[in-house]
């Protein structure tokens, strides 16, 4: 469960910082958007846990977990989800519109400029380039949100994936109800190893 980071069960001594102010959830967010173009949710865990220490890696994890949950992006709804425990309904706007502002105005501009440059060879292999960047940093991202849970022991958490991995990926199972049938599973493990 989310607690404010003022309760004393969960804060460490590298996670008491001051609650970020509104201006602070909406420059931090348009970084992240500017500096992760393509795939901003290894900024945003840097920017959270590792530089301005708003969370703690388990705290990231389990509001990931929510945002992954919920219907669409997840770092659209992962920005929704960190405004709002910050901020409110406001702090949830401004770390949205900080988001997606900027990404708005450049894909603008960059598919303006496609329809008149997007036939050049060089173009695709800069394309090429980009993406295998942003699958490198995907793969860091998902080894630095996986090190807390390898130190506090797996349990049957590697199963549970592994059966949704087959079940979607292989056996081409309709995501929601492979969600409906695990959840209760995963939670009920969960609640047995406790």
């Amino acid at each position: 469960m989310l607690r404010p980071m003022s309760d004393p069960a969960t804060a460490t001594v590298d996670a008491k910082v001051a609650r970020p102010s509104l201006p602070e959830l909406f420059f931090s967010f348009v970084g992240v958007s500017l500096s992760g173009f393509g795939g901003a949710l290894p900024w945003a865990r840097r920017m959270i846990v590792d530089r301005r220490r708003w969370m703690t890696a388990d705290e990231f994890n389990e509001a990931f977990s929510l945002a992954q949950f919920l219907p669409g992006a997840n770092v659209v709804n992962f920005s929704v989800v960190f405004g709002q425990r910050f901020g409110g309904a406001p702090g949830a706007a401004v770390a949205l519109a900080g988001l997606l502002g900027p990404p708005v105005v450049i894909v603008t501009v960059i598919g303006a400029l496609y329809a008149y440059f997007g036939d050049i060879d060089a173009l695709g292999r800069i394309l090429s380039g980009i993406s295998s960047a942003a699958a490198g940093l995907i793969i860091a991202m998902v080894a630095k949100m996986g090190a807390p849970l390898f130190r506090r022991g797996l349990g049957f958490a590697p199963f549970v994936a592994m059966v949704g991995f087959v079940a979607v990926g292989l056996l081409r199972w309709p995501l929601p109800l492979v969600l409906i049938g695990l959840a209760p599973i995963s939670v009920a493990l969960a609640w047995v190893r406790r």
